[in-house]
């Protein structure tokens, strides 16, 4: 690292065809993890000379020997502690194999709620676990947030190894244990990995300490997991943001297109269509992108569609295949995960969010919320409090194309929204609460402990 900021020259830089990952972090309060999230930043080089210099010289103004890595992330601590309210923190980074967008999320308990709002469009989720506390209440609530938002890729971090003597049968403990619960959620992927943040072993460069342990470093396994996946393969689905009319020359007088983003599959010139809710059928003349043509749009791209047909599109309509598309319906039962203060009650009316749709419901009944710990459903619980998970029953006043969230995590997805002011009061998932871990739908489970 120099000793001034400098910037980026061609050998620096990271190609942009790498994947990109998106991850989110979790861990219950002192398990470490802004010491975790510290020592991946600055042993992938990836702190500004200037940040590491700030960090540094607060660190040997407290007395310490060694630069505190926390400090490097330790500024959501700082503004709770100042009574300011707490977000999901996003930070970049790359490394040659690969480029990242990590979601750091709040540890204490009252935030668990945010987790939802960083693992919501993540791939794989870094769970930290103090090794000499094993696995604790908000530990499975992270998971079971991980679970719930299927998380494709989960990583238990088992931290402070130097602290049990880097046992590997205390290692084996937190990942067996850490494993079951997982897979009664039906998690799909497990990766167990030793760490000692504070150390620097198995986070960047490997551990000489674990000898027994002959797995992937934590930034190892982020540059080689596999991702990409659902969204590709998955139902294509237009939701419709904007329509485009311009009528501005000759050129473009008779121009209509619809706007927006891909949210999953693939869509192609020629393929029949389907417009929902109305349930209008057309086929696609044309696909536009940065003002030329193309003849095929994939998740995460933002195009026009032209239709073959002039049939009435609208923002918050999605356009499906006509073979393919979800059905329509106003009877909405969904895993939800309340994140307001304010308790959300059978007879409530609110805002449902559902992609570019936004249509008034009513909260028809709660069944039940389910027990974290036990997994247990604690029936009719008669209202929902910040972090509980739920399942519940609405019915919106217009029809929604909505998809199960296993299927689709973006058209699967909605906000429940407060009329009267506008605040987010419920993430809401089309669907059951979690995949059967004895089966059904559960993938399997790796756990690399060797």
């Amino acid at each position: 690292m120099t000793s001034q900021n400098t910037a980026p020259t061609a050998e620096d830089a990271v190609d942009a065809s790498v994947g990109l990952l998106r991850l989110a972090t979790a861990g219950s309060v002192d398990d470490g993890k802004s010491t975790l999230v510290g020592r991946l930043l600055h042993d992938s080089k990836s702190v500004l000379s200037d940040q590491l210099e700030a960090v540094e010289r607060v660190s040997r103004d407290r007395g310490m020997d060694e630069a505190d890595l926390a400090l490097l992330t330790d500024g959501l601590r700082a503004e709770r502690e100042q009574g300011i309210t707490i977000d999901v923190a996003y930070r970049y980074f790359a490394t040659a194999r690969r480029r990242f967008i990590l979601a750091d999320t709040p540890g204490h308990v009252q935030y668990t709620r945010n987790m939802v709002t960083g693992a919501s469009t993540a791939e794989l989720a870094v769970v930290l676990v103090d090794a000499r506390n094993g696995v604790v209440e908000q530990t499975r609530r992270h998971l079971a947030v991980a679970a719930l938002l299927r998380v494709p890729h989960v990583v238990l971090a088992v931290n402070k190894m130097d602290l049990v003597d880097y046992d590997e049968a205390k290692f084996a403990s937190v990942a067996n244990e850490f494993t079951a619960y997982a897979t009664e959620l039906g998690v799909p992927d497990i990766t167990a990995i030793p760490v000692s943040a504070l150390r620097g072993d198995n986070v960047v460069d490997p551990s000489a300490h674990m000898d027994w342990y002959g797995g992937p470093t934590l930034l190892e396994f982020l540059e080689t997991v596999e991702i990409g996946g659902q969204d590709e393969h998955g139902p294509a689905r237009f939701p419709v943001q904007y329509v485009l009319r311009p009528q501005s020359d000759d050129e473009f007088r008779d121009y209509r297109g619809y706007a927006g983003q891909v949210a999953s599959g693939v869509f192609r010139a020629g393929d029949p269509v389907v417009v929902l809710p109305s349930g209008a059928r057309s086929s696609i003349a044309g696909i536009d992108r940065l003002g030329a043509s193309v003849d095929r749009a994939q998740a995460g791209e933002s195009v026009t569609l032209r239709l073959a047909d002039d049939v009435d599109v609208s923002r918050g309509d999605l356009i499906a295949p006509a073979e393919d598309a979800p059905a329509a319906t106003q009877d909405v039962e969904a895993t939800v995960c309340h994140v307001a203060d304010k308790p959300l009650r059978p007879g409530d009316r609110v805002l449902l969010k559902h992609t570019t749709r936004t249509v008034k419901a009513i909260v028809r009944e709660i069944p039940y919320r389910v027990d974290i710990q036990t997994l247990e459903k604690q029936a009719s619980p008669g209202e929902l409090h910040p972090n509980d998970i739920a399942h519940v029953v609405l019915r919106t006043a217009q029809p929604l194309a909505l998809d199960p969230y296993a299927a689709g995590r973006r058209t699967g997805s909605f906000l429940l929204i407060d009329e009267a002011d506008g605040a987010t009061l419920t993430a809401g998932m089309a669907g059951p609460a979690f995949v059967d871990g004895r089966g059904g739908e559960q993938g399997s489970v790796t756990e690399r402990c060797r």
